[in-house]
């Protein structure tokens, strides 16, 4: 079928060269999409990359952008942001793209965000952090970088939530090393006193080790009441089944890069009632019927299912609708203002209204993502898959 979608949208293409009886009817608007396609967060880039595929498909079907099929121009960083600088100034000076999709790393992003802004090419990133959409000295500016993940400091507002919600006010925090983490730490110490938490603990590890027992056995004896970890790939699955076989009987939060099948296939029967802030993809079927995401979540997994069988080899995670909603962003943008840069980056900026797999956007100058907390559940593993937590 997945083939089959292709050669229509081929077909597509070719009849618009004969329709316009010119060669320029046969132009293409090119986007560039760079992942992780190899490297440790592949597990995470290729299916990222599939998905992007999926939704030109789509778009293209339907007759491209006001007529005009989408290309999209595919690199793999390998998760090295020399490799992403690279491949971003190709995107831009040789290939010429109309905007970039990508990155899969909060540090690639930041490798590549002074690159694109001088570049003027619109980015749409599908990285977790908040540092590529945010400005300052030290940041730089952000007027050319948009991102379709939730901010960091949008889930841990939701994950705050919920624990003031259940009178857990005492927490250690457990946190990776990289920019993701670091991340985490900023908002997750700067918000903990509006929701009258206090933390008894800050334990760090690299994204890469293979033992937390260490961090884990001093956040114990710090007294709290519960565990929040903020990290993505296989070191949260690590920290849950090192919590298990000390014994710690604490409740184990995870943030919101963790809520994929993955993660409960790693971390096996330990993970059983770990909770962390997902997107709604992950709990469709639990949405009342009003919420307007529910269809549009619906429809996207019956195509990454029933259409491109993609499922088999990388079950829906709450990652899965990250470059969906970037590239329906950016052509729904493309659509209003066409392609010329300064055009385009403010269409993108003043979207309002659109309803996507991650959220309902409301993108602001101040705000390039657009997303607020009602955008997020917080989802716990029972029986071995991911629900609504009680």
């Amino acid at each position: 079928m997945r083939r089959m979608n292709r050669l229509v949208a081929s077909a597509i293409a070719v009849m618009m060269v004969f329709a316009g009886g010119s060669a320029a009817a046969a132009d293409t608007i090119k986007i560039g999409a760079f992942f992780d396609l190899s490297g440790p967060a592949s597990f995470i880039g290729t299916p990222t990359k599939l998905v992007a595929d999926m939704v030109v498909d789509k778009i293209n079907q339907e007759g491209g952008v006001n007529g005009t099929p989408i290309e999209l121009v595919v690199g793999d960083t390998e998760g090295d942001p020399a490799k992403a600088v690279n491949i971003a100034k190709k995107f831009i000076y040789k290939d010429k793209v109309a905007a970039i999709i990508g990155p899969t790393r909060t540090g690639t992003g930041m490798a590549v965000k002074k690159i694109i802004h001088a570049g003027k090419t619109p980015a749409f990133m599908t990285v977790g952090g908040d540092p590529v959409i945010m400005g300052g000295p030290k940041l730089g500016p952000f007027d050319w970088v948009f991102k379709s993940p939730q901010r960091s400091s949008v889930a841990v507002k939701r994950l705050y939530m919920y624990l003031k919600d259940k009178g857990l006010t005492r927490i250690a925090l457990l946190t990776a090393s990289d920019g993701f983490g670091k991340d985490g730490v900023r908002w997750l110490t700067r918000l903990a006193p509006d929701f009258g938490l206090e933390i008894v603990a800050q334990e760090a590890f690299g994204p890469k080790d293979t033992d937390m027992t260490a961090q884990l056995t001093n956040a114990k004896n710090a007294g709290p009441q519960a565990l929040v970890v903020w990290t993505i790939g296989p070191a949260g699955s690590i920290v849950s089944k090192n919590k298990a076989q000390l014994g710690i009987d604490l409740p184990l939060f995870q943030c919101h890069g963790l809520p994929d099948p993955k993660y409960i296939e790693l971390a096996g029967k330990a993970s059983e009632g770990d909770r962390m802030p997902a997107t709604k993809l992950m709990v469709v079927d639990a949405l009342p019927d009003t919420d307007p995401q529910k269809p549009v979540i619906q429809e996207f997994v019956r195509l990454y299912t029933d259409e491109y069988g993609y499922h088999r080899q990388f079950p829906i995670n709450t990652h899965s609708g990250y470059a969906w909603d970037a590239i329906m962003l950016v052509a729904g943008a493309m659509k209003q203002a066409g392609t010329r840069a300064d055009d385009l980056r403010a269409a993108i900026e003043q979207t309002r209204g659109y309803v996507g797999i991650s959220g309902v956007y409301n993108l602001t100058p101040e705000d390039h993502n657009g997303l607020d907390v009602d955008s997020m559940v917080v989802v716990q593993v029972k029986g071995g898959q991911f629900v609504m937590a009680e």
